[in-house]
């Protein structure tokens, strides 16, 4: 697959990405004070004196998010600095109510690290295949409120209760050269760290999102003007971002126009950007070290606890689905791609045993997968449980049901929440191999139709399978379908 290129009228541009996502930390307190972070809450109602500055409060540091912070640095296979320190970033807002944010320029928790992802080459563009990008760093820093602009018709309201929320800031390094790089690695790196439980992913809530760097230059040159286009808060929304923004950046430079470094917003409504204020640098927030705070200091023993803590990470799980249980490389990407697939895929095997792994890989991303997706659920309150499931798939196996009937229970039980024995008692979908029962259809089905039996008899094979079908329709699908074409076989020799 070639790469990603936008044609000009004076040629091709390649496109340079980098991401900063903004992570919220799980963790039932701020980074700096007891207050809660349970989304949702009455506005205001969850700000201590430390949120919101009131004279002589001091921050404390909450150890769970820099164990949330270490972890998650881990998982992404990134240096754990066991010096770092926490920085004054100085801006006035209506939302931050201290008149800085408290983050980590200098010496931030997590190092290097990176991310491998897998993309797809969609509609001609991307390379496709696997890349690997690089983290620059991640460090700590705490959020600040959220203005509301729709609350009233010439007033903005201020609502604190996000004000002093850990987040983590995952930096990229500018290794992305398309809008599917990009969504790939969001996706992964969303995984990741749903995996891990250091943050929940809802990027409608605002506990994921990101800030979207872009440049454009002639392929091998060197790098071009970015600008930043702030707090884009879905997959769809980034990609879209960038799109636009590499298109746009293009078509000035190819009008004689330069690049400014700035901010900027996207407009989902409208699918555009649009500036929102000039790009600041380091200087301009007159960063010192906060004087409130001790540098952090980390023990090995503490590091290596953080590491004993993770789970088996989606890379490694992928790789024993194929190994170990002997699913495609499609079922076991599909499988591991958000931990609450896996956790449910595993209940389903537990019930199962690993011998039934393929089969049961099919069923879920094929027919689970298409019922969620028409009723419009996730797996997490998916209708069917992986008990309710498992006792599907058991009745199938001991040949109790049909692949046919198996699917209309399937459906009944979507809609009435029942157990798959229990419809098939109520409904009477249970699976005949009564060859008398299947003899006296197959001689109906071959009566009324002489011509087809004669062109069968004449050498048209696939006939066969208008019989097989015609015999089911007249068992109501409940013909074992392997004695229906044993005994086809003989009733048409």
């Amino acid at each position: 697959m070639s790469a990603y290129r936008i044609q000009g009228v004076t040629g091709e541009w390649e496109v340079v990405i980098g991401l900063e996502i903004h992570a919220q930390v799980v963790s039932r307190a701020k980074l700096f004070s007891g207050a809660s972070t349970e989304f949702g809450a009455e506005p205001n109602s969850q700000v201590a004196l430390v949120d919101a500055a009131f004279p002589g409060m001091l921050p404390v540091l909450n150890g769970e998010c820099v164990r949330q912070a270490v972890r998650t640095g881990l998982a992404l296979d990134a240096a754990i600095n066991t010096f770092s320190r926490f920085d004054r970033k100085n801006y006035f807002y209506a939302d931050l109510p201290q008149g800085y944010q408290i983050s980590q320029l200098y010496h931030p928790i997590v190092g290097e690290g990176s991310v491998a992802v897998e993309t797809g080459g969609e509609g001609g563009k991307g390379s496709g295949g696997s890349k690997t990008v690089g983290i620059e760093r991640i460090h700590l820093e705490q959020d600040a409120g959220k203005m509301l602009h729709d609350q009233h018709p010439s007033l903005s309201y201020v609502d604190l209760n996000r004000c002093g929320v850990a987040l983590m800031e995952i930096v990229s390094r500018p290794d992305m050269r398309s809008p599917e790089e990009a969504g790939a690695y969001v996706r992964k790196l969303r995984s990741i760290l749903r995996y891990v439980g250091s943050c929940d992913g809802n990027m409608e809530q605002g506990s994921m999102r990101a800030d979207v760097n872009v440049s454009v230059r002639r392929p091998g040159a060197p790098l071009g003007t970015r600008t930043e286009t702030k707090n884009v808060n879905s997959v769809r929304f980034i990609m879209a971002a960038i799109e636009y923004e590499a298109n746009r950046q293009v078509e000035l430079l190819e009008g004689g126009a330069t690049i400014v470094q700035e901010t900027r917003l996207f407009d989902p409504d409208k699918g555009e950007t649009r500036s929102l204020r000039s790009k600041e640098e380091a200087h301009d927030y007159r960063y010192f070290p906060d004087p409130d705070l001790l540098p952090l200091e980390l023990d090995e023993a503490f590091i290596e606890d953080c590491r004993a803590s993770l789970p088996e990470l989606p890379d490694a799980k992928r790789a024993r689905y194929e190994g170990a249980l002997g699913l495609s490389h499609y079922n076991a990407s599909v499988l591991t791609a958000d931990v609450e697939t896996a956790r449910w895929f595993e209940a389903l095997l537990a019930r199962l045993g690993d011998d039934q792994a393929q089969r049961a890989s099919n069923w879920v991303t094929s027919d689970l997968f298409g019922a969620l997706n028409r009723l419009g659920r996730t797996i997490e309150d998916s209708p069917v449980t992986p008990d309710r499931a498992a006792e599907l798939l058991a009745l199938v196996a001991d040949g109790t049901l049909s692949g046919t009937l198996a699917k209309q229970v399937f459906e009944i039980m979507l809609e009435t929440g029942d157990g798959a024995a229990a419809v098939v008692e109520a409904r009477g979908l249970r699976q005949t191999s009564d060859t008398g029962a299947i003899e006296a259809a197959i001689a109906e089905v071959i009566s009324a139709n002489p011509d087809k039996v004669a062109d069968y008899r004449g050498g048209k094979d696939k006939l066969f399978g208008f019989f097989v079908g015609q015999v089911m329709r007249a068992m109501a699908g409940k013909a074992n379908p392997g004695v229906v074409n044993e005994l086809l076989k003989k009733a048409l020799a």
